[in-house]
């Protein structure tokens, strides 16, 4: 089948964000300065977490997760959708589309467990301050992330060993990369179980992940309003405050994506919130993390001040 699929569709044509030539250039351009902000942005927090002992803690031990996971699966996408937006005609492979389609769902479902691992952690460390250090072992942070990528991994390799199977009788993808979605629309075989599977998982992955975010922000939240004195709950809220940000808008984003019909949406509104989570939230992170984190911004003062001198 495999074969067969190949023969028919040897490759693919993305259809981008604009057809547009006036917009290209300015596109390539805004893109290009997201992506470098992404890279920079990410590469350094990870960076900074691993030179400062300071950060050695669960807490940014998820953290430098999280921007791996966010580097990974913009890189997956931003560098085809800038060459695409300078060349003439944006062809993909067969082989590269399924497997820019395998590694993204590798990291965005990574993203929703690693997001949910840190709702936990700071729950702990709210909820059972003096439990800590004992509970959120380097152990179990390492167990945790293993977690992350594993379940990662099961949920993309499920999804591509279905479209994998789909026998694909037109070529042009009506979207700026190869997402799932855009795939079976150019399948003349029947999709439904396909759409049934990835419904399942995709409203598992954010159902179930969101879930556990939305109890864990319920205890904390219950937590916090306990806390007597007011530095103290401004302090408890402080370290909460950038991880509930992101998770809001990951979590808006995909469940627009994926919990709704196929035909729910129009082709510009998905591509906007596609661009909004594969390319927009990888480079807000680590800018929400730094800016909106004391600690982090006396950690990159102290690294920055000790390789000065």
């Amino acid at each position: 089948m495999a074969t067969e699929n190949r023969s028919a569709a040897a490759e693919f044509i993305l259809g981008g964000l604009t057809h547009r030539p006036e917009l290209q250039a300015p596109l390539f351009l805004l893109f290009l300065g997201i992506y470098v902000i992404t890279v920079v942005g990410n590469v350094g927090m990870i960076t900074l977490i691993g030179l400062s002992r300071q950060l050695h803690t669960p807490m940014y031990f998820f953290l430098s997760n999280l921007s791996f996971v966010d580097l990974c699966y913009s890189s997956v996408i931003t560098p085809k959708m800038l060459v695409n937006f300078v060349s003439n005609r944006n062809v993909i492979s067969y082989v590269g589309c399924m497997s820019q389609l395998y590694f993204f769902l590798v990291f965005v479902i990574a993203e929703c467990y690693m997001l949910t691992v840190m709702a936990y952690d700071r729950y702990v460390a709210i909820c059972h301050p003096l439990l800590y250090n004992i509970i959120m072992s380097h152990t179990l942070c390492c167990l945790l992330v293993a977690l992350v990528y594993t379940m990662g991994l099961i949920g993309s390799t499920i999804e591509i060993g279905l479209m994998l199977n789909l026998h694909y009788c037109e070529v042009f993808i009506s979207h700026y990369f190869c997402d799932i979605l855009p795939l079976m629309k150019l399948s003349c075989s029947s999709t439904y179980d396909v759409e049934i599977v990835v419904f399942f998982i995709a409203g598992f992955n954010i159902i179930v992940t969101g879930l556990i975010v939305l109890v864990s922000y319920a205890f904390i939240l219950s937590s916090i309003l306990h806390i007597s004195s007011t530095e103290g709950r401004a302090k408890a809220f402080s370290t909460c405050s950038s991880h509930f940000v992101a998770v809001g808008m990951f979590y808006g984003s995909t469940a627009f994506m994926y919990l709704k019909p196929s035909t729910a949406s129009s082709l510009a509104q998905e591509n906007v919130a596609s661009v909004f989570y594969t390319t927009v939230i990888p480079m807000l992170n680590p800018l929400i993390y730094s800016l909106r984190n004391k600690e982090v911004k006396v950690a990159l003062h102290k690294t920055l001040w000790r390789n000065l001198i």
